[in-house]
């Protein structure tokens, strides 16, 4: 047997996954394969100047790698069951808010401290809220910013590679079970486990879904969110940033009923591309050095779409959407709300002009070719809900980056153990459909590790 444990992916989950385990028990033979490259090889081509479009490097710096999609994000933990996940359903509410302070108290001891907690508790922000049809969630949040979150993840892997084999550039094509546990497989080799644990990640759901295929493992279908980014004028939302940072606000349409909410709030953040199996899409990110910080705030607007029988792949309708917003603006489309409430297009004298400087070039354009008329008209909803909290949202300036879309893979059938029908396969994380944050994937991790510990 090579390893007791063999991790597949260095995301959130898969790293204190192996942080636990080697913690408790460093006798323990670890191994952690990633498709992705070690954490300072991973630069993207097209951040800068030189090169516009994604050129489909055979493994996607952003997404994939040490730290995993999470790596360069805003570095934000939301420390709560409210959302980014259902693992409170498996492990009950009061054991996940533990784990999550356990990660929150992590990420503060390896480079997180003087970064501060936020929390969601201010009944005038709720009462404003309410009395304008919007409901705010509840949370703590620790902002890291992507800067920290990086040093964070430098200081993990020095305390970790002399615990556990990393292998990088690692692709894994299969796991076989067998007698003795299972068999990982990449191009070139072959190696066995007792126990293994996927953390194959949001970029991992399509392989994670032909892995629960070939072990006849069962899953069923889940969402997948549209929507948009905004960018305005950081003075818009500093009154709910400068006490809250990230604020998750949710609205009810009056037309459909849909739920529109808010997601990913970079206060003095910048607007990024993102790519997802060869599509490119829109994130946000900011950063804790204020020599980083821009004069805008960035949000991301997401509409949730569910499908029923017979229709199964809710991934393959966001990916068609955005390979439209890719066909017709060769990546990202940015468009004024103004121009899109009067019907036209956005050009680049219009953009220029503009009181709101992008900070993504992106090509101007008209979102309304490209989404779902029901998700354009529950985001446009929305924007004039949050102008009555926050004046100015719907100023004809404010920006609008097309589309956004958070793909979330088939929810896996798993036991309170996150444990498989296979006895000692654990799918956790993101890929796993359970887990749709930095906070609930590294917890999920945390909790597999002490169930394999327990069992030793």
């Amino acid at each position: 047997m090579d390893y007791d444990v063999i991790i597949i992916g260095a995301g959130p989950g898969g790293i204190f996954a192996a942080y636990e385990l080697t913690k408790e028990k460093s006798d323990l033979r670890i191994a952690v394969l990633e498709g992705g490259h070690a954490l300072e090889k991973r630069k993207c081509p097209i951040d800068g100047d030189k090169i516009k479009s994604c050129i489909n490097c055979k493994s996607c710096s952003i997404m994939n790698g040490f730290g995993g999609a999470g790596a360069f994000s805003d570095g934000k933990y939301n420390i709560t069951n409210q959302f980014g996940g259902t693992l409170y359903e498996y492990i009950g509410k009061e054991k996940a808010m533990e784990l999550m302070h356990y990660v929150d108290d992590l990420n503060v001891k390896y480079g997180g401290e003087g970064t501060k907690l936020y929390s969601t508790t201010n009944t005038h922000i709720k009462k404003l809220c309410l009395q304008n049809g919007l409901h705010l969630l509840d949370a703590s949040v620790r902002h890291l910013g992507t800067d920290i979150n990086y040093i964070v993840l430098q200081n993990m892997y020095k305390e970790l590679s002399s615990k556990a084999d990393f292998y990088f550039d690692t692709y894994v094509e299969s796991v076989q079970k067998t007698e003795e546990g299972y068999v990982v497989s990449t191009a070139d080799k072959n190696y066995s486990c007792s126990k293994c644990i996927v953390s194959a990640g949001r970029s991992g759901s399509k392989w994670a879904e032909k892995l629960c295929s070939d072990l006849e493992i069962k899953t069923k279908s889940n969402r997948v969110d549209i929507g948009v980014r905004v960018e305005l004028p950081a003075e818009v939302f500093s009154h709910l940033t400068d006490e809250l940072y990230e604020s998750k606000i949710v609205y009810r349409t009056e037309k459909f009923e849909d739920l529109v909410r808010t997601f990913c709030m970079n206060p003095h953040g910048v607007v990024v591309n993102e790519n997802t199996n060869g599509i490119v899409t829109v994130n946000g990110h900011s950063y804790e050095d204020p020599a980083k910080h821009t004069a805008n705030t960035n949000f991301a607007l997401l509409v949730a779409k569910h499908f029923s029988e017979p229709f199964r792949d809710s991934n393959g309708y966001g990916e068609s959407i955005a390979r439209l917003s890719n066909m017709l603006g060769g990546g990202v489309l940015v468009q004024r709300f103004g121009d899109l409430i009067r019907g036209r297009r956005s050009n680049a004298r219009r953009i220029e002009e503009s009181f709101v400087t992008p900070t993504l070039k992106a090509t101007p354009g008209d979102l309304s070719l490209v989404m779902p008329k029901r998700i354009l008209d529950g985001i446009i909803e929305m924007i004039y809900a949050l102008d009555k909290i926050a004046p100015g949202t719907a100023n004809d300036d404010t920006l609008l980056y097309g589309v956004e879309v958070k793909f979330y893979n088939m929810e896996v059938e798993l036991d309170r153990n996150l444990e498989t029908a296979h006895k000692g396969l654990y799918i956790i994380g993101d890929c796993s459909g359970v887990t749709h944050s930095l906070s609930h994937a590294s917890a999920s991790g945390v909790h597999v590790a002490r169930a394999i510990l327990e069992e030793k």
